[in-house]
């Protein structure tokens, strides 16, 4: 079957959101550098146009972040078709794509380090926030809980975007606090 491709914008205005008709990846991937991308020889191609800041690759799409120069209107189609062609030509992959019980082996590892309370914040960001900052080409996984304040990763879309510090405050804290009275006291943003 064909890669198909279609482009859709987010709520950053510096990032569109490509979304294929098959997973590119089971894992999220995130390339903010040429160096970084030398490891997929999509990534790397992307990276040629002179206007790319950055990728995030995660299940069926990728989130392409561009800088001020250029504006989508100008660019978009032209991406949809490179990336798309690019994905068709015999032999190409992104990554080996791991079976489902890999990564959701990885996912248990990794909770088994969270405490109880990190596990229960951890289950709510999955079934709750994840899907719908995923639809707008972003991703975020909880970092830590330490002393009320909750510290969450966010990348793709949601790494820079104007709207992010309203959907952690109104969005994710709101909820939290709501489902943990009296033990949320605050969210922020992760800054690696």
């Amino acid at each position: 079957m064909n890669y198909s491709i279609y482009a859709e914008s987010t709520p950053n205005p510096a990032v569109m959101k490509f979304v294929s008709n098959r997973i590119l990846v089971a894992e999220n991937i995130e390339i903010l550098t040429l160096e970084d991308a030398k490891q997929m020889p999509l990534a790397t191609a992307i990276f040629n146009f002179p206007f790319i800041k950055g990728l995030f690759i995660s299940g069926n799409f990728i989130a392409i972040t561009k800088n001020a120069e250029v504006k989508w209107d100008d660019v978009a189609m032209q991406l949809r078709i490179f990336i798309t062609d690019f994905l068709n030509k015999e032999g190409v992959e992104i990554e080996e794509v791991k079976t489902i019980k890999e990564v959701e082996k990885k996912i248990e590892q990794e909770m088994l380090n969270f405490s109880d309370m990190e596990q229960k914040i951890a289950n709510i960001l999955d079934e709750y926030i994840r899907p719908a900052v995923e639809s707008d080409g972003g991703f975020i996984s909880l970092k830590s809980f330490e002393n009320g304040v909750v510290s969450v990763v966010l990348k793709g879309a949601c790494s820079g975007c104007p709207s992010s510090s309203l959907t952690l405050k109104q969005g994710i804290e709101s909820l939290l606090k709501q489902r943990f009275p009296e033990q949320i006291k605050d969210v922020v943003a992760y800054e690696e």
